[in-house]
């Protein structure tokens, strides 16, 4: 597999009902499509050899009998393509009639997979034709001359990639047999369907296909009849949906009057990794009695991986209808989080150094509406700006004046001359600006807090968010520290965008054009002095690089467990036109290199909600050694 992707299509022939060979000419013609495409595994809709709407033609001798053949002229016609097949077909069993999945691949048929739940209401009759799976009387089946396995649980299994077949209703019931399935190893879910349209339905649908990929840790993918189904009564629109853990990947235009194929790629490497570290998956499969179901080996055809799925270059920011809702939801989650806490400590203020910068602003807006949350004066709050030797006029006027625009207490304390005497009590230089001249600037700020706090009976709010913290892109005992952290699970690209979306939809003009700016301000510490324009001289980004790319590299770390060599294809596939190849490689291994390193920073964080899907709280999602080495993860980065 190409870093676990496996490429996938849910394809929607324009069939003629009864006319089989006409049909699988159809199938053919989208499966050598799809093998052009590289597609390695393509699904049909659900007895598509036939169409599904032969209704009482299904018991007719003639059309089953050249059902079967056309079946057969379909696997031998396309034995010189190797991607695995599944199509629908009603094949005879006995004296029984089975609305059948049929796998096959490279001219051999590897399995066949009945229908478990046969809808008998309203506009669906199948029981009047078909046997449902519980109910077959052999574990066999003969299609032609050659013997295959007959069973609702089989499992087509290559290394990693285990694929699951259900047939359309077996998704609506309590229990689908793809649950069990994934139960059973299934990380790839294939639904033969064949759907009729009605009002909402298809909303309905979609949301099930997603819920279900979801529940399973699993890819979906689901194939439905199209044009060319009888219109008698019921109208099929030919839908082709790709999902992935909940995701939708991908879907067919529906109502088309043209044939389709609808291409992604599942990430099976992301779905193990979810597996394994969720514990609940595995109590499914112990707390469940099934028997196991039956293991058929296929192979996975060996191509070039040309990635059609979309990357987010920003995986942490929302976008689109839900934008409103998540950015609200976000800010409760914090203030929540920091309400409890000033209940429980009997808090009289809160206290937040504010720099002019990005995070201690969206730490003073989350405390502001606790306080209103809370019916506690906003005054009560109180900001602090520290000036050092490397503020510049724009942060602290910023700073000054958000604190004012907000009606939060403002109080001003220069760290200079407790610096400057510092220096001379250490026998520091002052003109050296080394690391020591620039944590002394970070932990002295920090005790001004601590005792302001004290004075005031009150809590200081720590600032630091979820991308410093994975850098280590803080002073320890520094900025690193304080009572309560509201961004510690925050990374840098979400701030930036909280802090914007604050400033077009909740604060009044002045606050906005304060808010904007601070959004367009230089990522810095500013603890090194300006340069001669009185303008910012330490820019983070040019120290430890982008934090796009650190957030991203960060996402795919720690979300899916991806390694370097996997990350960096990703993050070529998302920056390709932003960055060069070198480029990338350089801040990959920054981000490694510092993550490993400033892991003990990390191991005694001040207690914070967890707002995302991602946390390095070593209480809860991310318990690392402090003193692990880097090495294989350098070394990978080193061969790419």
């Amino acid at each position: 597999m190409n870093y676990g992707f496996v490429k996938v299509a849910a394809a929607v022939p324009q069939v003629k009902v009864a006319d089989c060979f006409y049909n699988i000419q159809q199938i053919e013609g989208l499966m050598r499509q799809a093998s052009q495409k590289e597609v390695q595994i393509i699904a049909f809709p659900e007895l598509s050899v036939t169409s599904y709407t032969c209704m009482d033609l299904f018991s007719q001798e003639t059309l089953l009998r050249n059902a079967e053949k056309a079946l057969l002229d379909l696997v031998n016609n396309t034995a010189d393509l190797d991607l695995l097949t599944i199509v629908g077909c009603p094949l005879v069993s006995g004296s029984q009639l089975i609305n059948a999945a049929v796998a096959f691949q490279r001219g051999e048929i590897l399995g066949v997979v009945p229908k478990s739940y046969l809808p008998s209401y309203k506009e669906f009759q199948e029981e009047r034709w078909f046997t449902a799976s519980s109910h077959l009387q052999q574990s066999m089946i003969t299609i032609g001359n050659r013997e295959v396995p007959l069973d609702c649980y089989l499992i087509f299994e290559y290394d990693e990639v285990r694929v699951g077949i259900e047939i359309c209703e077996d998704l609506w019931v309590p229990i689908p047999p793809s649950s069990e399935l994934a139960m059973q190893g299934a990380n790839l879910i294939f639904n033969l369907s064949a759907s009729n349209e009605l009002i909402g339905k298809h909303a309905y649908l979609r949301s099930l296909i997603c819920q279900q990929s979801a529940r399973c840790i699993a890819g979906y993918v689901y194939a439905s009849a199209g044009f060319g189904e009888s219109s008698t009564d019921l109208v099929f629109a030919g839908n082709g949906i790709i999902a992935e853990n909940g995701t939708l990947l991908r879907e067919s235009e529906r109502f088309s009057m043209e044939e389709q194929l609808v291409i992604s790629e599942i990430d099976i490497q992301n779905l193990q990794n979810d597996r394994r570290i969720n514990t609940s998956f595995m109590q499914g499969y112990l707390n469940h009695n099934m028997d196991n179901g039956t293991v058929v080996s296929f192979s996975l055809p060996n191509r070039t991986l040309d990635l059609t799925r979309a990357i987010d270059p920003h995986p942490f920011t929302p976008s689109g209808d839900a934008l409103k809702e998540r950015c609200e939801e976000i800010f409760h989650i914090q203030v929540a989080g920091l309400a409890k806490r000033v209940l429980h400590a009997h808090a009289q203020t809160a206290v937040v150094g504010i720099s002019g910068g990005l995070d201690s602003t969206l730490a003073l807006l989350v405390t502001v509406m606790t306080f209103d949350a809370l019916k506690i004066p906003r005054d009560k709050i109180i900001g602090i700006t520290m000036p050092g030797f490397g503020t510049t006029d724009r942060t602290y006027t910023n700073a000054c004046d958000l604190i004012r625009s907000l009606g939060v207490t403002l109080r001003e304390i220069s760290i200079k001359e407790a610096c400057i005497q510092h220096f001379k009590d250490i026998d520091h230089d002052i003109h050296v600006h080394d690391v020591t001249y620039e944590n002394s600037q970070a932990r002295e700020r920090t005790q001004l807090l601590m005792d302001v706090a004290n004075q005031e009976n009150g809590l200081v709010i720590g600032t630091g968010d979820l991308s410093e913290l994975a850098l280590g892109w803080a002073t320890y005992n520094g900025d690193h520290m304080s009572m309560y952290g509201v961004n510690g699970s925050i990374p840098k690209t979400l701030v930036k965008y909280l802090v914007e979306w604050v400033a077009n939809n909740k604060v009044d003009e002045a606050s906005r054009a304060t808010l904007l700016d601070i959004v367009d301000t230089p990522i810095s510490p500013e603890l090194i002095p300006a340069d001669e324009h009185g303008n910012i001289k330490q820019k983070t980004e040019d120290l430890v690089g982008p934090y796009e790319l650190h957030d991203f590299f960060l996402y795919h770390f720690l979300r899916f467990g991806a390694s370097p060599a996997k990350i960096y294809f990703l993050a070529k596939r998302a920056f390709g036109e932003t960055y060069d190849d070198a480029t990338l490689k350089k801040w990959l291994h920054t981000f490694f290199r510092r993550f490993f390193q400033q892991q003990f920073k990390r191991s005694c964080l001040p207690d914070g909600p967890k707002v995302g899907s991602i946390s390095l709280s070593p209480r809860g999602d991310w318990r690392m050694p402090s003193d692990a080495m880097a090495t294989l993860w350098l070394d990978e980065i080193a061969g790419l």
